[in-house]
């Protein structure tokens, strides 16, 4: 008998019974935000695919109505209804037009949907599929694979990273050149790959696809430790306070691409010398991944922010630690465009002072030779 005066399998049983509650709802509402999410994006595929049709297959036509999609929507409900998205939704509609989504669309969207739909009334594509995994099966070509995925991701409830992480491992083509017997093998490889992501299958829920579509801000803090989130607060006053000419663009600027999605720290802009700088806040030594995903944002800064006149975008990696090695061998050591430097959290002795001046010149004098 414990203080509470139940005994301890009284209390096991009242504590799993209290778990059990909270995480049966939050999952019951994770697989409501996929459903409505889902058939949302369905819907304005299918909406712009029919619009199209009204101008006969005129390409000029089709472009103007995505376009117009977007901006409806956008000026509605703000993120999440760029042009790029809407083409992906459209693309969502025809891949997938001949599963249909009808029976959940009347009592959801209203009869005057629901009675626009095909005669086909069952909701036949997987309902435990995010956005972001069908977002992900569009971009594979072959249907057969496409199809594939999608029952495995459904059946086995993948989390969208793991779904990602098969494609991109070719995972149904290995298995199906592998003979049936040691099948079991490839899978338990991939399950081992994959644990970390399915112990969170709700972290889809901060994704900013989910959090646009909710209606909230797209934060990424959740992910920043207090660490991170003060140096960049100090950076960005220390840039503006102290750097001629800088203007503040964007805080945890969303970059999107076929990869996936990705922040970058600060984004600021000089008026006077006409150039975007680019910061990335690293809490540990730099690696060559962090090195290649700035040189990822600079050239779309280059390719898709610059405009006439504007000179190349530089991108500056602030780290724990930098690295001798990654200074003479990786691409900083060619680009006049991408930087690395060190931040430290305390305030050091002269002697320290000197030894890491010495040591980040070292470094400068290898990447600018």
């Amino acid at each position: 008998m414990t203080d509470s005066g139940l005994t301890t399998n009284d209390e096991m049983a009242f504590e799993q019974s209290l778990v059990l509650v909270v995480s049966s709802a939050r999952q019951a509402a994770g697989r409501s935000v996929n459903l409505m999410h889902v058939v949302s994006c369905w819907l304005i595929g299918r909406q712009v695919v029919e619009q199209e049709q009204n101008g006969r297959g005129r390409a000029d036509y089709g472009k103007r109505v995505v376009e117009i999609a977007s901006q409806i929507l956008t000026m509605n409900f703000g993120a999440g209804y760029s042009v790029t998205n809407i083409k992906n939704f459209r693309s969502f509609f025809l891949m997938f037009k001949e599963m249909g989504i009808g029976q959940a669309l009347p009592d959801l969207f209203g009869e005057q949907i629901g009675q626009t739909m095909p005669d086909q009334s069952s909701y036949v594509l997987p309902t435990n599929l995010s956005w972001s995994h069908y977002e992900r099966l569009i971009r594979v070509h072959d249907d057969t694979a496409r199809m594939w995925y999608m029952q495995e991701a459904a059946r086995e409830q993948w989390d969208y990273r793991t779904l990602g992480r098969n494609i991109s491992s070719q995972y149904y083509y290995r298995m199906m050149q592998t003979p049936s017997e040691v099948r079991s093998e490839v899978e338990q490889e991939m399950h081992q790959l994959t644990a970390e992501y399915e112990r969170h299958k709700l972290e889809y829920l901060k994704n900013p696809i989910v959090a646009e579509f909710l209606g909230l801000p797209p934060d990424k803090s959740f992910t920043e430790s207090r660490l991170e989130d003060v140096i960049i607060s100090h950076l960005q006053h220390f840039i503006l306070e102290m750097g001629k000419g800088y203007a503040f663009v964007a805080r945890q600027k969303h970059i999107k691409t076929d990869m996936g999605d990705y922040y970058i720290d600060l984004v600021f802009y000089n008026y006077i010398l006409k150039f975007f700088l680019l910061i990335d806040l690293k809490t540990e030594q730099i690696t060559y991944q962090d090195v290649g995903q700035m040189d990822l944002y600079v050239r779309m800064f280059d390719e898709l922010k610059c405009t006439e006149g504007d000179n190349p975008t530089i991108g500056l990696v602030l780290c724990a630690d930098t690295s001798r090695d990654l200074a003479r061998f990786s691409i900083l050591k060619e680009s006049k465009q991408i930087f690395a430097a060190k931040y430290l959290t305390y305030l050091p002795t002269e002697e320290e002072l000197r030894k890491e001046i010495e040591e980040q010149k070292a470094i400068f004098a290898l990447t600018n030779k």
